[in-house]
């Protein structure tokens, strides 16, 4: 890399920047307001932004715009169109309209809709999102957009997240006007998701169907070593491995995306990166490029990026940490105690709204990490467990303690580290430890929901968390304006929620089967499985919820349950079949030459001399037969359980009929196939192993 970091960083970015570089004052402050402050934006600024951001796309090399969203499959959508226009005399010019910017026209029937749009109902659009600024990718101007319907129903993942987000300014601003917090004039949710994913090499990945249609191996016996000896953790970064980050962070920071964090993960083959935080809506669109560019980037290197939730059996899988905060136009965080929360109580009720939130809506924070490839991921001892509950560490359970009892609170002074090295620096100690069973835990100024998969979208979990806790504030907040007293209102309010909600807040070991018992005790929800959480999306009072925030209709809520469900289905029976594939026509025959090649040595070996001794071949000819036979009526038995879930009338008894047989089945067939890759002889068994695949990329 020949220029600096700072050179290249937001280069290929229209950022505020280049606007204000290329835009007459008067338009740049408009487009600014409507950047900061959420103001409409007329066409008139449209077309000037519009000219000035197909100048510099131009320059930067592009001959095509796209209308950049993100349907509900989880991943991004883009049609391509020039800037040539033809003129009379044959010729064509380059232009670029502030209609066309502000909006386009995909097919919206043949992206996922669940039912609000006919398949002879095409028509759907996409609108600008002018505070998530233009890029440049692979030579085309790419615009972020939010994707709408005909009849102004949401497609997307971005239109929910936006309102969600001006769902919780608008009561947040409440709360801070009570506070005497005139200047604020916004509050956003901010974001910071660490993603972890696994590299392998690329000529390994496409001698597997299950990798190539999956995304996970649903064959493999475990390696010889796999992370049990822990070395791979923060270990030395491998040359190939380093080489791609090197280029990815380049790229990522050319679309102005702060890569900040690398670092090997727990499991062989297992990486992470984190950026630093940045609004949530920015933060999503960058989360899908970073999984998108990890993609294209790994090919160059000769490998495959796996963001699968659980790629390999036996070794830990993969998520996303979601690290949300809220913060001001000032910069003031809102998740900030301060050297005395005991005294903060601005600081307190936020923290409050939070714990009511959670508590009070296990169900939408559970749903929202719900996916086929998640449900192998999560109460692994790997991964938080499928109840949701609040670390806060011991300070900050101590002072809500204190204030539940009605007690004074003796804050304790910061302690310093001392490592028994006098050479060593001194320094002060955090509050409060990590606690990384918690699926949603308090790590000093923002919480770390740690439990949506490694895949998904973080639009998702953010509408539900911005939400909920919106409405909470909402409920504060009309209980303190209408108070007479606001001090004795506050305080009074503080501690009731604290009575009221502590059942959630659990700083112990996650992992340890107690805490499903004795959270069964206080009333929190197990829900295992994605069958088992989705049905509350259309619960009564989860809709009116959603409805009462103006972040869903009651018809955007059912098609997204009827497509999460339907989503459930596909990816399992895919998975399914993918097995048939592999066992019919590739485990199975290569066991039979196997078994083959050892009747034929034996064969061989009596003809030679009837005495000679044959012992460890017929032994294990009788046990791969055994295993084959295990196997092939394995294969029958999925087969049938295939039928029998296809003839069901809807994708609710399919994930019902998934779940309780069809999942069992599958975990049937592979139970012998796993078995017979450790007995058969390894040039004969037909694709790459464990070992090879975690342990390949040198």
């Amino acid at each position: 890399m020949t220029q600096s970091v700072p050179e290249i960083f937001g280069s290929k970015v229209f950022n505020q920047t280049e606007m204000k570089k290329r835009l007459p004052k008067d338009t740049f402050k408009e487009l600014m307001k409507t950047i900061e402050e959420g103001k409409p934006l007329n066409i008139k600024i449209a077309n000037a932004v519009s000219h000035a951001m197909k100048e510099w796309a131009i320059e930067q090399g592009a001959t095509h715009y796209t209308h950049w969203f993100q349907p509900m499959t989880g991943v991004t959508a883009e049609k391509h169109d020039s800037f040539i226009h033809p003129t009379e005399d044959g010729n064509v010019v380059m232009t670029f309209s502030g209609k066309e910017l502000i909006k386009g026209e995909p097919d919206a029937s043949s992206f996922p809709n669940g039912g609000l749009r006919a398949t002879f109902e095409a028509r759907g659009y996409t609108a600008w999102d002018p505070t998530s600024y233009a890029f440049i990718k692979n030579k085309v101007l790419c615009i972020p957009t939010a994707f709408c319907s005909y009849t102004g129903h949401a497609l997307d993942k971005k239109t929910p997240l936006l309102r969600s987000m001006e769902a919780i300014n608008k009561q947040a601003l409440r709360i801070l006007k009570l506070f005497g917090h005139d200047e604020v004039i916004s509050v956003k949710t901010t974001v910071g998701p660490e993603q972890e994913y696994f590299l392998v090499d690329q000529k390994y990945y496409e001698q597997r169907k299950d990798l190539i249609y999956t995304g996970r191996t649903l064959f493999g016996a475990n390696s010889p070593k796999g992370q049990e000896m822990e070395d791979h953790y923060f270990g030395t970064i491998k040359t190939r491995v380093q080489n791609f980050m090197d280029e990815l962070n380049v790229e990522l920071w050319k679309l102005g995306i702060n890569a900040k964090t690398e670092h090997n993960e727990v499991a062989p083959a297992q990486h992470e990166l984190a950026p630093v935080f940045s609004t949530t809506n920015i933060a999503t669109d960058h989360n899908q490029l970073t999984m998108e560019l990890m993609q294209r980037i790994a090919k160059r290197h000769g490998l495959v990026c796996l963001l699968h939730e659980k790629p390999f059996d036996g070794v830990n899988g993969s998520g996303k940490h979601n690290n949300w905060s809220l913060s001001t136009n000032t910069g003031l965080n809102l998740l900030e105690p301060g050297e005395t929360p005991y005294e903060n109580a601005q600081f307190l009720l936020f923290l409050c709204a939070v714990i009511k939130a959670v508590d009070e809506h296990q169900d939408l924070l559970r749903l929202s990490v719900a996916t086929a490839g998640n449900d192998h991921r999560l109460g692994a001892n790997e991964a938080p467990p499928a109840i949701i509950s609040i670390f806060l560490g011991d300070e900050l359970t101590e002072v809500l303690e204190a204030i539940e009892n009605g007690t004074g609170y003796n804050g304790k002074e910061k302690e310093y580290m001392r490592i028994g090295a006098d050479v060593l620096p001194k320094f002060k100690k955090d509050s409060t430890d990590r606690n990384r069973t918690s699926p949603f835990a308090f790590t000093g100024n923002k919480f770390e929901f740690r439990m949506p998969g490694s895949s998904s979208s973080i639009a998702g979990c953010n509408i539900v968390l911005n939400t909920v806790v919106a409405d909470e504030l909402e409920k504060f907040a009309d209980v303190l304006e209408a108070a007479p007293d606001f001090e004795s209102a506050l305080n009074a309010l503080i501690q009731d929620t604290i009575k009221s909600h502590k059942r959630i807040i659990f700083n112990g070991n996650g992992y340890d089967d107690s805490w499903i018992e004795e959270a069964q005790k206080r009333g929190l929800l197990n829900l295992k499985t994605t069958p088992d959480a989705l049905p509350y999306f259309v619960k009564e009072e989860n809709v009116k919820l959603f409805e009462k925030q103006h972040v869903y209709s009651k018809e955007e809520i059912e098609s997204r349950y009827e497509v999460l469900i339907e989503e459930y289905v596909k990816i399992i029976n895919i998975e399914a079949l993918t097995m048939l594939d592999m066992a019919k026509k590739e485990i199975l025959p290569a066991v039979t030459s196997y078994s083959k090649s050892l009747a034929d040595t034996i064969l061989s070996k009596k003809a030679v001399c009837e005495s000679m001794d044959t012992t460890y071949e017929t032994a294990v000819l009788k046990q791969t037969s055994e295993l084959l036979k295990e196997a092939y009526e394995a294969v029958n038995v999925l087969s049938e359980s295939i039928d029998q879930m296809n003839a069901l009338s809807d994708f609710e008894k399919k994930a019902n009929f998934v779940r309780d047989d069809l999942l069992s089945k599958m975990a049937a067939l592979r139970k012998p196939c796993d078995e017979l890759e450790v007995i058969v002889d390894e040039k004969d068994w037909p694709f790459p192993t464990y070992g090879k695949l975690l342990f390949g990329v040198m």
